[in-house]
């Protein structure tokens, strides 16, 4: 038996470290991913993590079948704060050199929330497991956002249970409210830079403000190469054309839909 659930994650930061060092500053994301996700949830369920290079984790390794969904909470169009803290280790055993300093300076995200989706099998243990911690709001290990430093928490009030179908084909715009891949990459353009945008609806403008936004996200492991798979996401506020081609859709209560991969 499948069931789609969502809980709502928070953190008073987080840091999403991006495989990249820009200018001496090692950069988030500001969007959750669902590599990011699994760890969570093995936490969750007690899965253990990195143990050796060039392994994958057994949360990996066991949760990666899960079709996950994600949606900002509390964002500003899409996008957390996020400020910079500099870490200083002058105890020598951080460099080197003896006496050396190590100076850090990471890119924080500050209040970042997400409402994550999960289609369970509750046919498999893992899964169940999960099910009934995220409801109980109870967890193996401490979960947190990208770091042991930045701790996180879900309240069971905001466990969701849904109706739930998969989509294969859509008529009409409809509005998608979690991140998507975007299949397509943006185009350049400069004759027509509506071609930039050509799976937005337009026709469905309203008085509100309205927004997109892009990230390039992991999606998953090369088991081979052991470095993250990525694909273009995009979040927005306006109507998607019918045939924009999203893939993986869920329509939920009837209602609204997400994508879950």
């Amino acid at each position: 038996m499948k069931k789609l659930i969502s809980f709502t994650i928070k953190a008073e930061k987080g840091f999403l470290k991006k495989p990249d060092i820009n200018d001496g500053i090692y950069l988030t994301y500001n969007m959750m991913h669902k590599p990011a996700i699994l760890g969570i949830l093995g936490a969750i369920i007690g899965l253990e993590g990195y143990k050796k290079n060039e392994e994958l984790p057994e949360y990996y390794k066991k949760l990666k079948d899960i079709p996950v969904g994600i949606m900002p909470v509390g964002d500003e169009k899409g996008n957390f704060q996020k400020i910079k803290i500099t870490y200083n280790n002058t105890t020598g055993m951080a460099s080197n050199e003896t006496g050396g300093n190590l100076i850090i300076t990471e890119q924080t995200l500050i209040k970042p929330s997400y409402k994550i989706y999960l289609l369970l099998d509750l046919d498999k243990e893992n899964n169940l497991k999960l099910y009934n911690n995220i409801k109980e709001q109870k967890a193996e290990y401490l979960p947190y956002l990208g770091k042991n430093d930045y701790s996180l928490w879900w309240d069971k009030e905001e466990v969701v249970e849904y109706e739930w179908e998969k989509v294969n084909e859509i008529v009409k715009s409809f509005k998608l409210s979690s991140v998507f891949i975007k299949e397509s990459s943006v185009k350049e353009s400069k004759e027509d830079e509506t071609e930039n945008f050509d799976f937005l609806d337009f026709s469905t403008l309203s008085e509100e403000p309205q927004f997109v936004s892009f990230e390039r996200l992991p999606v998953n492991f090369n088991e081979v190469l052991f470095q993250y798979n990525y694909k273009d996401f995009a979040y927005t506020t306006f109507n998607l054309k019918p045939e924009s081609k999203i893939i993986n859709l869920y329509k939920i209560n009837d209602v609204y839909y997400v994508q879950l991969n």
